[in-house]
């Protein structure tokens, strides 16, 4: 299948590698020309303007940082350019109100559209292992799984269109209070002399376990690999999680849900990340 990437960054760049590896012929493009020199390298046909690498293409798929960019991308160089009866997979995390706002204007010229988030990381994208939580129609998830599925491990149809980024917001409130708890244990633990190893041999074992401990545990030297054993560089910057935790406060806000959990987190992550955003976001244990 002939692909369009656009937006090559920390996640993009291996997940349209990947798509290369399934072998589909990747159109990719990128502001950045070191993120395109890379894509080349990985075997994509690399392009200086959008809108040329989405003609004559099958399906669109955008990596991209906020609603107000993907909302540029799709209405300036992807609807009218690439062939009606495409499929646009946005992938970013980005409001369900834009989502579904251009969901419908894609519809409307002729495209279908999925909401395809990620959970994973740059080490998932890198290695075709993420988790894809999609938004949209039965017929356009059907276009969409096996493209996903190129990319990832799990591929969950959520619901209508927004469903996709409404999971992505919920799943990324939990895991931002699951790390900070999982920080202030190890830290209380510290404090009451218990060693940070036994303390993880026991509580990744007991009631107190979560993928935040056992499988990206914030204490360097403990449990399986992760951005703290590299002093918090990679990873999920801080930042990045900032941005998910306001769009979830703003979802819960319109929609009337009590989140007083995840308004804290978002509070203690715009402290942390006013200073130290490029950090991996289990970096905000050394605020403790």
């Amino acid at each position: 299948m002939k692909i369009a990437f656009i937006g090559l960054g920390n996640m993009g760049g291996g997940m349209a590698a990947n798509l290369v590896k399934a072998g589909h012929a990747v159109n990719a493009f990128d502001l950045s020309e070191d993120a395109r020199a890379t894509a080349a390298g990985h075997g994509c046909t690399v392009f200086a303007d959008a809108q040329e690498a989405v003609k004559g293409v099958e399906a669109v798929v955008t990596m991209l940082p906020n609603g107000a960019i993907v909302r540029g991308v799709l209405e300036n160089d992807v609807f009218g350019h690439a062939p009606q009866g495409a499929i646009v997979l946005d992938c970013s995390t980005i409001d369900v109100a834009t989502t579904r706002d251009l969901s419908e204007a894609a519809s409307a010229k002729g495209y279908l559209m999925v909401d395809a988030p990620v959970s994973g990381g740059i080490a998932a994208a890198n290695g075709g292992t993420l988790t894809f939580m999609v938004g949209g129609t039965a017929e356009a998830f059907a276009r969409a799984e096996p493209i996903l599925a190129a990319m990832g491990k799990a591929v969950i149809h959520a619901g209508d269109a927004g469903a996709g980024e409404a999971a992505k917001l919920c799943n990324n409130l939990i895991l931002a209070a699951t790390m900070i708890a999982t920080c202030e244990g190890f830290r209380l633990a510290e404090k009451l002399g218990l060693d940070p190893q036994v303390f993880y041999d026991i509580s990744s074992k007991a009631t107190g376990q979560s993928w935040s401990m056992t499988s990206y545990c914030p204490v360097p030297g403990v449990g399986p690999q992760s951005p703290s054993d590299n002093d918090y560089k990679g990873g999920f910057a801080s930042a990045l999680m900032l941005k998910d935790l306001k769009l979830a406060m703003e979802a819960a806000e319109t929609s009337g849900a009590s989140t007083p959990l995840g308004q804290h987190a978002k509070e203690l992550y715009e402290d942390f990340a006013a200073e130290h955003g490029a950090l991996d976001f289990s970096a905000i244990i050394k605020s403790l």
